[in-house]
This record gives C-alpha cells, structure tokens and sequence, in this order.
C-alpha cells in the first residue's frame, strides 16, 4: 500500500489509501478468509506479519491504514464493536487509578464505565465536560489516570472544547481520550487538538450503511505507554474484528466525506426546519447559531456539524410516541450515521438517566431533503 496520508480525505478513501488486489489485479482490496497461515519446510512462517488471523489480517489492517490516514494518526487499531474499543482502552487503567468521564453521553459507555470502575475499584468522578471550566478544575484536584469524553455527544449534542480538554488532562498527568463517533475522522480530528486516543463506533457514519459492527481505536504517538498495552491486550483477550467485516467497512469508507457531506446538509436542514414548528418545544444541534456550542463547534469541526439531532416535542412522551409512530422515511431503530434517516424514543432505551420523555433522536440520512421536510411535517400534523 502507497502512503497517501498528505492526500485529502476524498482521495484516500477513495482509493481505500491505495489498497489494490495485487494477486488478481483488481482495484477493490481481496478478502482473505484464512484463520490460519503456512509455514515452510523449515517451519518459518512464509509471511513473518501472518501466523494466525486473531489479530493478522491484510484485509484489517487495510481498514486500519485507511482509517489512521483519515484520522491524522500515527496507528489504528480496529474491533469487533464501539464498546469493545472502549473497553479496550479502559482496561489500561490500573487497580486503585482514577478515571475521569464526561456525564450524560452514550449511555451504553457511562453504564459500562461504572460498572467497570467499581469492579476494578478505580475512583470515578463524572462532570459536564461542555463546562470547561468546571471539566479543568476537576482535573486539577483528581487528577485522573484517564479521562473520556464524547463530542458531540449522544443525544443531548453537547460540544467540548477538545484542546481545553487535553491541556487540562496531560496537566494533570493523565491521557484524554475522545468518542468522536458522530463527527467520523471527516468532520472533527481530536488528535490534531491534543487528544492522545480517538476513539469511534465504526459501526456508525464510518461504515454508513447499517450491516457492520465496529469499533477503532487511533492513536496521536504510538511510543506511549497506553498504545502498547492496548495492542497486547488486544492480541490475548482476542477483541478482534473478522474480516469479511473489515472489508465491508474499507466498501464503506470509499464513499464517507460523500456521505458526510450529504448527511451533514440534510441535517442542519431538518435541525432548522424542526427550529420553525410550533411541536417541538427544542432542538438540539450545534450547527444552529441558538446552540450553546455553536461556536466552538464550528472552530473545531470541519465542513458541517454531523448527522445526529434530537429535538423535544411539547407534550411530554404520548406526544414524541405519536409522531415517531408517523414517520414513514424515518425507520423507528436505534442506531445512527447510516444512509438511511432513523428516529428514536431515547426515553423508551434510556427511562432512568434523566432524557426528557418528548426527546427524539434523529439521525439523518441522505434522502431527498424534501422528502425528509414532508415526512417531518405529517408526522407533527402540519
């Protein structure tokens, strides 16, 4: 494989960062199935980079070298799930370390991470991470081993200042790492703003098409510590992502800044136009001037503010229940990122975390732009 990490974005994934089938001569990349891999008569591997598939495959680390070059990484490393990533990384944290989390992001992670730390018996403290000021200050008492936040998060949108982040925690001696899952490595590099591990459910915008379970790690400096440790764990807890997987994720990245940018038009159009109904009571989406993060989100994100939105709608549960159950284009699932535009009750998945019962998740997809407004507008009896 070319290096192609000074191309732009488009072009290496595009070009699946140069991945050819050199055997067959095809442009798309091969998919080796083989668990296992030959040695020769003096029983040296034929390939010393293959032995065996749990974590050697051409085909991930395919996936993986497209994904550090979109990221601005130094290393990739890839998953079999979003959580699975997370773990990974967490688990670095030793017996009696402290551990730093942003609160009300993905609840699958906040939920994950306290129980996670009270088995361990690491300190966890969890803070508005959107509060700068409140995010620094705390890092300056507790001083955590590691320190996680989610930007934009899920589903409350919430924007944190990355290189605030980063200068608080490295001053406190320990390392950030970001979920920049919403934003994919198109739209938000963390590791560009001082972030020492990005990581992204690739299952999400990265994939895009709703039929991958992924996760990735990426890395600023691979000489740290952390990266190592989770390399080896990686190899003996056996997380690893198969690679028929893999190749459906480099199929999916071909077409991601495309995608984004689609995605990213359709909804700002959709967060404005939901801004104009007399139903929804709020919207939250950093792309609109009113948002608390507007700004900030528009110094530190490039070419669009992401995908996701959630609005409130006036009258409570019954009411949100009501127009989900209206949508036609809006699949009602619980996901986000793919091409297709998806709805979600975040009380019905989440109902003890504090979501307000009229939230609706949106995740908005690449449909016509009026035909997404007309579903909209007949779903809220306009």
């Amino acid at each position: 494989m070319r290096d192609m990490s000074r191309l732009n974005p488009a072009t290496i994934a595009a070009q699946a960062a140069g991945a050819v089938d050199t055997q067959s001569g095809g442009v798309v990349p091969a998919l080796p199935m083989a668990t296992t891999y030959l040695r020769g008569e003096d029983y040296q591997p034929l390939r010393p980079d293959n032995i065996y598939l749990r974590d050697q495959s051409d085909i991930v680390r395919v996936a993986e070298t497209v994904l550090a070059q979109l990221e601005g990484a130094a290393d990739a490393l890839l998953f079999p799930s979003g959580m699975a990533a997370i773990a990974a990384a967490f688990r670095t944290v030793p017996n009696g370390g402290r551990v730093l989390m942003q609160s009300q992001i993905y609840w699958g992670t906040t939920k994950w991470v306290r129980d996670f730390c009270a088995r361990r018996e690491i300190e966890l403290r969890e803070v508005e991470a959107s509060d700068t000021d409140a995010f620094t200050r705390l890092c300056e008492t507790f001083k955590p081993t590691l320190a996680l936040i989610e930007t934009p998060s899920n589903p409350w949108l919430r924007i944190v200042d990355i290189e605030a982040a980063a200068q608080a925690a490295h001053a406190a001696g320990g390392i950030l790492v970001v979920d920049s899952t919403a934003a994919t490595p198109i739209l938000q590099k963390p590791l560009s703003l001082g972030a020492d591990i990005v990581m992204h459910s690739a299952t999400k915008g990265i994939n895009g098409h709703s039929d991958v379970l992924a996760g990735v790690l990426a890395v600023r400096d691979t000489e740290q510590k952390v990266w190592n440790d989770i390399k080896v764990d990686r190899h003996d807890a056996g997380a690893v992502i198969g690679p028929f997987e893999a190749w459906l994720l480099v199929r999916g990245m071909r077409t991601l800044p495309l995608r984004m940018r689609q995605m990213t038009q359709n909804a700002l159009a959709v967060a404005e136009f939901l801004a104009e109904q007399p139903q929804v009571e709020a919207v939250l989406y950093p792309g609109l001037a009113t948002h608390a993060g507007h700004k900030l989100a528009t110094s530190q994100m490039a070419g669009g503010y992401g995908s996701l939105l959630s609005c409130v709608v006036r009258g409570g549960a019954d009411a949100a229940l009501q127009v989900a159950g209206r949508l036609n284009l809006f699949h009602r699932a619980t996901s986000l990122g793919g091409v297709e535009s998806l709805v979600e009750h975040r009380h019905t998945i989440e109902p003890h975390t504090g979501i307000p019962e009229g939230l609706l998740r949106l995740s908005v997809g690449i449909e016509d732009i009026e035909d997404l407004k007309t579903d909209l507008r007949t779903a809220l009896g306009n």
